[in-house]
């Protein structure tokens, strides 16, 4: 057994901090805390909420900075449009924040959780601040709530609840914005109700769940209901940094004593640490799935630390190595490994998103149909394009053939106009001399001009007699 393991072996658990001993829920009453950390946090928290709520305000060239219209299948990004036909982007990048993630939670623990996780910064940084100035410190809130109703307890719990119901429902309307696109949302919102029932209804029920999350549920969707928090136990090695409490430094445990001769380790068991920790847990009891990182821990100590002057960072950021035997922080081999393909990855979605097209072009023989023996000893093919316009402008295209000697006739059109944002569908025959034609099936390269700049190259199969 570990030393650190022999130490807390009487405080060890078997079931998350949440629970208690007979299964009921354990609320969590968090000190607010403050500190260096916490202050870091916050400048990255009102950032993060600012950019949240301003951007879908921003356009550019009369297109939004970003959305993401799932139902329609158009997505905006920097204000590129993306289409179903750019999904192979869409799934290397999911794969390369998957990746990121694990190499963050493998080098960094739970960074992500406790600086940037929408949970925590709307819980932390919106809901919690609007609980402590209605309820007050945590002793007045679990009071406040084991109290009999009256009407300062009424009074204090509508107003909290209102004000929590309301963030929810502007949170939900900014998540529709960016779905719909903030012009959309503002059309929706000013035209008859009865139009947009079902949009309504959907506007309603996540205005609850937000409402239901940040109200009720809160601490339990990192401790039960988040998969990534079930997940970094797996991720975590003894290199990782983490939340870490220095147990030979702090053990054992003692109260301080002003002008007394310590003989215990520098924890005096002040209990701050617990107290600040938003899920309720001790974190000299060692690594624990419900850690968030958030820091606040590390504040709470380093300030009881200073007015007793004894020195920081007995709860720091420290791997298990460091804690343990003294030996500093190294790259080790697996996370080299996730480094190496996050940047590999980061690389491909480079040039994925560098030489794509805003223009994308298919061309196909129509089926079924034949080569046909045209006058002047000529072989034509009916062939159909695909041109998807992927811009909002509208653009003259036209097509030329580039490895033979052919001609391109329309069908049904003088010329190739592309509406915007649509997938456009022309017919031509396609005529080629026929002594260009040595084989049965021969490959054709068609450019896509702009003008004179050519946007594409297509290749495709023309079909002529047998040989």
């Amino acid at each position: 057994m570990k030393e650190n393991d022999l130490l807390h072996a009487n405080t060890y658990r078997d079931r998350v901090s949440t629970v208690t001993e007979k299964g009921g829920r354990n609320w969590v009453y968090a000190l607010k805390p403050f500190g260096k950390w916490y202050n870091y946090r916050k400048i990255l928290a009102y950032t993060y909420l600012a950019v949240f709520f301003i951007l879908p305000f921003i356009k550019v060239n009369g297109m939004p900075f970003m959305m993401i219209n799932v139902p329609n299948g158009k997505f905006i990004l920097f204000s590129k449009i993306f289409w179903p036909q750019d999904f192979f982007i869409f799934a290397i990048a999911m794969v390369t924040f998957i990746i990121f993630i694990v190499l963050f939670t493998v080098v960094f623990g739970r960074l992500f959780c406790g600086w940037v996780c929408p949970q925590t910064v709307f819980m932390e940084f919106v809901f919690r601040p609007i609980e402590w100035l209605i309820e007050g410190i945590p002793t007045q809130q679990k009071n406040l709530n084991e109290s009999e109703w009256n009407f300062t307890k009424i009074y204090k719990k509508a107003l909290k609840h209102f004000i929590y119901f309301m963030i929810s429902f502007v949170i939900a309307n900014t998540f529709l914005s960016y779905i719909l696109g903030l012009d959309e949302l503002i059309k929706i919102i000013e035209e008859p109700i009865s139009q947009h029932l079902s949009l309504l209804f959907g506007l309603i029920f996540f205005t609850y769940l937000f409402y239901a999350v940040f109200a009720f549920v809160r601490d339990l969707v990192c401790t039960t209901v988040c998969p990534y928090g079930r997940l970094q136990g797996v991720m975590f090695d003894k290199d990782t940094m983490q939340i870490a409490y220095d147990y030979k430094r702090g053990e054992p445990r003692g109260k301080f004593k002003k002008h007394a001769e310590r003989s215990d380790g520098d924890c005096i068991n002040c209990l701050k640490c617990v107290q600040v920790c938003p899920t309720g847990i001790d974190i000299r009891n060692g690594l624990q799935m419900e850690c968030v990182g958030c820091t606040a821990c590390i504040d709470a100590c380093d300030d009881m630390m200073e007015s007793i002057n004894f020195k920081t960072g007995l709860i720091r950021y420290a791997s298990e190595n460091e804690i343990s035997t003294g030996e500093k922080f190294h790259f080790n081999a697996r996370m080299k490994a996730y480094t190496t393909l996050l940047s590999v990855l980061l690389l491909v979605m480079m040039i994925l998103v560098g030489t794509r097209h805003s223009v994308d072009t298919y061309i196909s023989r129509v089926n079924g149909q034949l080569y046909q023996e045209q006058p002047n000893n000529k072989i034509s093919n009916v062939f159909e394009a695909k041109i998807i316009n992927k811009t909002k402008s509208t653009i003259p295209v036209s097509l030329k053939v580039e490895n033979l000697d052919a001609e391109i006739k329309l069908i049904g059109a003088p010329q190739m106009i592309l509406k915007g944002e649509a997938i456009n569908k022309f017919t031509f025959f396609l005529e080629v001399p026929h002594n260009e034609i040595k084989k049965r099936s021969t490959t054709i390269k068609i450019g896509v001009y702009k003008g004179k700049e050519k946007i594409q190259t297509v290749s495709t199969k023309f079909l002529g007699p047998f040989m």
